[in-house]
């Protein structure tokens, strides 16, 4: 008797726990509740203040002022985010792949990091701005999800153009080599050309159209390498927006090719999924048109 009272007791312990995860996980991670799209506008808000605080600890006039308020204040908005990270990992289901080792796990774990590094080094509190990427949210509270679709689409395309990007940036790299040592050669220290890296830093400065101004070349053989570098700079610029956009044209393409062509014969709605069986539009059957 004593046994099943016992065992009784467990089982409802255990429900009672998986009926608080639950609740929890609809909070925390679902925004189609109302105290789940609360719990994110909270957080919001608590993620500007947080980045707020950081730059205005960054004005030396304000952070004398205050610098006790400042300080309190970076605590309880870390202490916040800790404890709403580990309310992350409790609610899910293997938190390592599930959470911890994803793109929002991993923004959400580096929010927090710099204030417990600022322990042991200083200044490493400022590194707090990083908090500011978990706004990215936004796009799932307010339903957003033509702007995530849209950074999808740029993700697969970049990650599709790397190999020509790589070889690009090889081509950029050894243009720029060349156009700094020859312009150490040419130009010498006393135009402020006092070393081969220091070429190859003007030339990057000159070959991407940024023209700080702080070296230029005086000779007439210098500024005639100075010009070939700015019309390459012209050129150079565009070619990883060709080879990127190319690649969205092609991605984009390919999941066209996965819509079905079959037309509805009710609305004429032609985009449906290959295994679709009812317009998604009207819902009339299109398994037979």
């Amino acid at each position: 008797m004593t046994k099943n009272i016992n065992f009784i007791a467990q089982e409802k312990k255990l429900q009672n726990t998986s009926n608080l995860r639950t609740r929890l996980h609809r909070i925390i991670f679902e925004a189609d509740t109302s105290a789940g799209k609360s719990f994110d506008v909270m957080l919001l808000v608590f993620i500007m203040l947080s980045v707020i605080i950081v730059v205005l600890d960054s004005v030396p006039a304000i952070h004398n002022a205050l610098p006790d308020l400042l300080y309190s204040m970076e605590w309880f908005f870390t202490i916040i985010f800790t404890v709403e990270y580990v309310l992350r990992i409790y609610t899910v289901n293997n938190p390592f792949k599930n959470y911890i080792f994803t793109f929002y796990g991993t923004i959400d774990f580096l929010a927090i990091l710099p204030t417990y590094l600022s322990i042991f080094f200083v200044g490493t509190q400022y590194l707090m701005v990083i908090r500011i990427f978990r706004m990215i949210r936004v796009f799932r509270i307010l339903k957003l999800g033509r702007f995530i679709g849209a950074t999808e689409l740029l993700k697969e395309s970049l990650y599709a153009s790397r190999h020509k990007i790589a070889v690009f940036l090889e081509i950029v790299l050894t243009v720029v080599f060349i156009m700094g040592s020859f312009m150490y050669l040419i130009e010498g220290p006393e135009s402020g050309f006092t070393s081969i890296p220091q070429g190859i830093y003007w030339a990057i400065v000159t070959l991407t159209t940024v023209g700080y101004g702080d070296i230029a070349p005086v000779t007439v053989l210098g500024q005639f390498v100075a010009s070939v570098v700015m019309i390459l700079g012209y050129a150079i610029i565009a070619v990883p927006t060709g080879i990127i956009s190319v690649e969205m044209q092609k991605v984009e393409a390919e999941r066209r090719n996965h819509l079905n062509t079959q037309v509805c014969t009710n609305c004429y709605l032609d985009k449906h999924e290959d295994d679709a069986k009812y317009c998604k539009r009207c819902g009339t059957s299109i398994m037979d048109v």
